[in-house]
């Protein structure tokens, strides 16, 4: 999993058929505390810095990072993803040190065809070697208004559509995905230095994410989405990773 002392740089990207990212850690307004990265006129600052949106073409996508880096935090971030026949699209964000052996947090969306599910793709690299895949259906419509998605990064934690069978429908470009109400109670790491101390929490109001994990409701509510939702999960995966060589990770009973 991701190293303790590798301070993550986040972005957001918009991409379509080959792995897109998308990623985030920030807090405040758009224009203040991220670059857009590129897409040109595809990417916009919008409602004086309270809304970005990403949109696609067939000639390019577009996408943004934080200026800062963070080591630990708690992010969350709004986004309403691309409405109607998205198949072939990939909106995501994720935490992602720099380098070869960079460590990195992935949160992924698949588009599809108008009237089938987004399916939510996860991967975790670390040291540079991901394979960490997980898939599940989403059970509401992320298009219709804004959802908050979070992450949670503590000291505590040691870290193309169906295939490419459905190909992107070009005549409904571009592509947009919106995000907002972004928030991130997180260490800003600068210098070799964090702005959290042993002693302090950084000057958060809130800053329960330092300890926070999952109580016996929220591995409740995780083992139902895994039950109902989950469509592919790489500890599973024997063809890919016969038993004797699956990760380790997977001999914990919780990633099964």
């Amino acid at each position: 999993m991701p190293s303790h002392n590798n301070p993550l740089l986040c972005s957001v990207v918009l991409i379509v058929i080959s792995w897109c990212l998308v990623s985030l850690v920030s807090a405040g307004n758009f224009y203040q505390d991220f670059d857009i990265t590129w897409g040109d006129h595809r990417a916009q600052i919008l409602k004086g810095g309270q809304l970005l949106t990403l949109s696609l073409d067939k000639a390019s996508g577009s996408g943004f990072k934080s200026k800062n880096e963070y080591l630990f935090g708690r992010i969350d971030m709004q986004i309403k993803l691309v409405p109607g026949n998205s198949a072939g699209t990939v909106t995501a964000y994720y935490l992602s040190s720099e380098g070869p052996n960079h460590d990195e947090i992935d949160f992924e969306f698949l588009g599809n065809l108008s009237g089938d599910p987004y399916t939510l793709h996860t991967n975790v690299f670390t040291q540079g070697k991901g394979n960490r895949e997980q898939q599940f259906h989403l059970w509401f419509d992320p298009t219709k208004t804004f959802h908050t998605y979070s992450l949670v990064w503590n000291k505590q934690h040691d870290w193309a559509t169906r295939g490419g069978l459905v190909k992107t429908d070009w005549t409904k470009a571009p592509f947009t995905a919106s995000y907002a109400n972004f928030k991130a109670n997180a260490c800003v790491w600068s210098a070799g230095k964090s702005s959290c101390d042993a002693n302090n929490s950084g000057g958060f109001n809130d800053a329960t994410w330092q300890n926070q994990g999952l109580d016996a409701a929220g591995r409740n509510r995780l083992r139902w989405v895994q039950q109902k939702f989950m469509v592919y999960n790489y500890c599973t995966d024997l063809k890919r990773f016969p038993k004797a060589k699956l990760p380790d990770e997977c001999k914990h009973s919780r990633f099964l």
